[in-house]
């Protein structure tokens, strides 16, 4: 659609621009209105002042959010683990170890059948308020199955990550260092088109940390910025080398030492918490609270995936991380938004300012408060991705 759009009547508006409206670090105006001209907002202010545009949407005073910046989702996938999570409620530990079920099933599945389960998930997202999504690769494991899980990737997102290093596969059990060696020449080479980003699970049954260090900075080295699993099953080096590495983010962060929180208060890698992991396994969550109050940036995001974390709402993970991680509303709804961008070092979603792009969630509520206060409701009423109308309820 062409000319300007005006949003108004809204009666909460979150535009995460610290200071502004009541000062809070969600910068809440009351009263509000948000004015987008060629996908970007060109202007936010009070609704008695706002500008004529060519159309309208009238929130009916309803709360509105930046889209929610999911930065972690592996939905290259096919398959299902409905079985194992049903063993893991009666009481199974979780390990890991189901992922390799998952490449088996990824591998044998045409480019078709994985484009449509990546579109059907980016689909679910967007119907709950997400309207920027990382997606890595890592369920296939062969420079082939690699590659074009990143090329069907891209068709949905700019925010793509190479995560050959998800687990040693079975032919490589016991040669982990050749596979490492594959990751980081033939694999990385085909990849890299179509990444914007390498991560590694630096984890006990994963990648150690020299097999870590070799891998992220092979993946720099080709123009990749950083990201890291760490610290999710255990304790364990993974957080300060994503630190050492100038990571955008180390993700699970469940297993911390002072020495990990410290580090990370001390950079501007971002930690990212991935609460509907710990909903799934019946897990430790992380202490987000620890985290906050040393400083450290935080995001939430859903880590959607058949195993560990089927699920896609955003809006859930908010009301996990309040429940259990001890957040308050408005910090894990920055987290869910601002923070996501942190960690996709962005700076032009995540927020409704002048120049930032027109990602507009509103909800069926009165306040941002309602997102963890109504859990599993339905709350959001209309989605607008670069200025575009997506879905409403």
């Amino acid at each position: 659609m062409s000319g300007s759009l005006l949003v108004d009547n809204i009666g909460e508006l979150v535009t995460n621009v610290a200071g502004s409206g009541d000062g809070g670090p969600l910068g809440l105006r009351r009263d509000a209105a948000v004015l987008v001209e060629e996908g970007r907002v060109a202007w936010v202010g009070p609704a008695r002042y706002a500008p004529a545009a060519d159309r309208r949407i009238d929130a009916e005073g309803a709360a509105v959010l930046p889209g929610f910046v999911d930065s972690h989702a592996h939905l290259v996938f096919a398959g299902d683990r409905a079985a194992e999570f049903a063993a893991r409620m009666a009481g199974e530990p979780y390990t890991g170890g189901g992922i390799r079920t998952t490449v088996g099933a990824t591998r044998a599945a045409s480019d078709d059948e994985l484009r449509a389960t990546v579109r059907r998930l980016v689909g679910e997202a967007t119907r709950q308020g997400t309207t920027t999504i990382e997606i890595k690769s890592g369920y296939g494991l062969t420079v082939a199955d690699e590659a074009r899980s990143l090329r069907i990737a891209a068709e949905v997102t700019g925010e793509t990550t190479f995560l050959g290093a998800h687990v040693v596969p079975a032919e490589y059990a016991d040669r982990p260092d050749d596979y490492v060696g594959l990751v980081c020449g033939p694999m990385l080479a085909a990849a890299a088109p179509y990444a914007r980003w390498v991560d590694v699970f630096c984890e006990r049954g994963a990648f150690d940390a020299d097999h870590a260090r070799a891998i992220l900075t092979a993946g720099q080295a080709a123009g990749l910025g950083a990201r890291l699993h760490a610290n999710q099953l255990g304790p364990g080096p993974g957080v300060r080398l994503g630190v050492e590495l100038g990571a955008a983010s180390v993700d699970h962060c469940t297993h911390l030492d002072d020495t990990d929180v410290d580090a990370l208060a001390g950079s501007p890698t971002v930690a990212t918490l991935l609460p509907g992991a710990e909903f799934s396994t019946r897990s430790p969550y992380p202490d987000a609270r620890r985290l906050l109050d040393a400083g450290v940036t935080v995001a939430l995001a859903t880590d959607c995936n058949p195993g560990s974390s089927y699920t896609s709402s955003m809006p859930f993970c908010v009301a996990l991380a309040v429940r259990e991680m001890r957040m308050t509303p408005a910090e894990a709804v920055w987290a869910a938004t601002a923070g996501g961008a942190r960690a996709l070092r962005r700076d032009d979603v995540g927020v409704l300012r002048p120049d930032a792009r027109a990602d507009l969630t509103i909800l069926d509520a009165p306040s941002h408060l309602h997102l963890a206060y109504r859990p599993g409701v339905p709350l959001i009423r209309q989605v607008l991705h670069n200025g575009v109308p997506q879905c409403r309820s």
